[in-house]
């Protein structure tokens, strides 16, 4: 296997007042990072997996060695537990609306501070798989100049999810990548639970692509699981950056 140039993860607390508490950062730059560059952003929740198990750092230091992907810098939010990540990442989570607005309001001046950013949506993204993946696209819907394009891999959707693809009128357009899996119709979720995701999945894609919206849209071979999102994960960097 070839070996490309690794890049290094920086740590950092971030104290939000939104939240009113301090949030956790993983922070993945490039091997060649420069502040003499400009860098897209992808903001992952669920940070911990999208590292670990997703290997977004690892896929990112190929694919930019390689001239696949524009500069990007990625920074992960863990969550600190289930009902943390439920609180923060549901829609109807009690902590839903105050992270939504430290996304927007906190981070993304933080970063165009302490980064050399672009400093525009259109170069700004927020990824996340199921539960995180629907916080990621409701933070876009909500504030599309902040947030121009969106890694939703088998998002959680709901009446709150589609109602806000219904209200966004389009404008700024958004750049979707929306991945689902075949065998998702009986979802096994980390609570036991079985769950259809599919369905509202087509019912999400079918509104989304009537706005003004570029929307790639993919049902992979596989489940509810890493072991399908990690690889569907290649096609999303590079469908986006």
């Amino acid at each position: 296997m070839m070996e490309y140039p690794r890049g290094t993860i920086q740590e950092a607390q971030f104290e939000s007042a939104a939240l009113g508490e301090a949030v956790e950062l993983l922070i993945h730059l490039p091997a060649t990072f420069s502040p003499l560059y400009k860098y897209s952003i992808l903001i992952a929740q669920d940070g911990h997996d999208y590292f670990r198990l997703g290997r977004i750092g690892t896929l990112a230091d190929e694919l930019l060695a390689k001239k696949e992907i524009e500069n990007l810098l990625i920074v992960g939010i863990p969550y600190k537990d289930i009902e943390d990540r439920r609180s923060k990442y549901h829609p109807d989570g009690e902590k839903h609306g105050a992270y939504l607005r430290f996304l927007a309001h906190e981070l993304v001046p933080w970063l165009d501070r302490e980064y050399p950013t672009y400093q525009m949506g259109s170069t700004r993204a927020l990824a996340g798989d199921s539960l995180a993946a629907s916080v990621s696209l409701h933070a876009a819907l909500t504030y599309p100049h902040t947030f121009g394009k969106v890694i939703a891999q088998s998002p959680f959707v709901n009446k709150a999810i589609l109602d806000a693809v219904k209200k966004y009128s389009g404008n700024p357009p958004l750049h979707v990548y929306h991945s689902i899996g075949d065998e998702e119709d009986a979802a096994e979720l980390a609570n036991g639970k079985i769950a259809d995701f599919l369905s509202p999945n087509r019912e999400l894609h079918s509104l989304l692509s009537k706005k003004s919206t570029s929307c790639e849209y993919t049902e992979f071979e596989g489940g509810h699981t890493w072991t399908y999102w990690q690889p569907d994960l290649w096609k999303a960097l590079k469908a986006l950056f």
